[in-house]
């Protein structure tokens, strides 16, 4: 079990200072997610900013790119930085050729599947594909309720994809729902509003993986 705290919930005024006490915490790795207010309203973390953190930890960095055209942000975030890059699947009208392009910077590919969508689109995907994030809350925003459907969507996942293939689960991800997503075969989990909001950021990280 692997837990990957969501620098979106993080005090934006104290970026450094969350980024250090998070792994300090027991995070895995560290999610940015990056809206452009297009694919979602919201607009968050730029390349510059996932830059200006990269010298600060040696722990994995996750990019997921909640944009239009993902394909163009890529490259910047690749110089950036990040080790694993998420293209949505709604997204990338070429998703393939967008995978492709994430894996000749050396980097590893993950799809992120928004709560109404099909788990079919990744199929002829699988031997490019490093990690799949299920979104059990509609993107865009943090702090928002687990949907409870995407269980049998992580269930489905866990019987297709070759082991080789991680399974996250990003939202509403709190003590009360993340038993069942280790349940039905998750493998890994973002923790915004839970990992953050916690006085206490590593009782909260060790309380998570306590359900592994």
């Amino acid at each position: 079990m692997f837990i990957y705290p969501s620098m979106l919930s993080a005090d934006p005024t104290r970026l450094k200072e969350e980024l250090i006490a998070i792994e300090k915490a027991g995070a895995d790795a560290i999610h940015w997610d990056v809206m452009d207010g297009a694919f979602v309203d919201s607009i968050t973390f730029g390349h510059h900013v996932v830059a200006a953190h990269r010298k600060l930890t040696n722990l994995r960095f996750d990019v997921h790119l909640m944009v239009e055209n993902p394909y163009r942000h890529v490259e910047n975030f690749s110089k950036a930085g990040a080790d694993t890059i998420i293209v949505h699947a709604e997204a990338s009208r070429h998703l393939h050729r967008n995978l492709n392009y994430i894996k000749s910077f050396g980097k590893k590919a993950g799809a992120a599947l928004n709560p109404s969508t099909p788990i079919d689109v990744l199929e002829y995907c699988y031997d490019i594909l490093d990690m799949v994030i299920v979104m059990s809350v509609n993107p865009g925003s943090s702090g928002q309720s687990f949907i409870k459907s995407q269980l049998k969507k992580i269930a489905k996942l866990k019987e297709r994809l070759p082991p080789s293939i991680e399974i996250c689960v990003d939202g509403g991800i709190t003590d009360e729902t993340i038993g069942e997503c280790v349940k039905c075969g998750a493998d890994a989990f973002v923790s915004g509003s839970y990992a953050f909001k916690n006085p206490d950021y590593a009782e909260a990280i060790r309380k998570l993986k306590s359900y592994g």
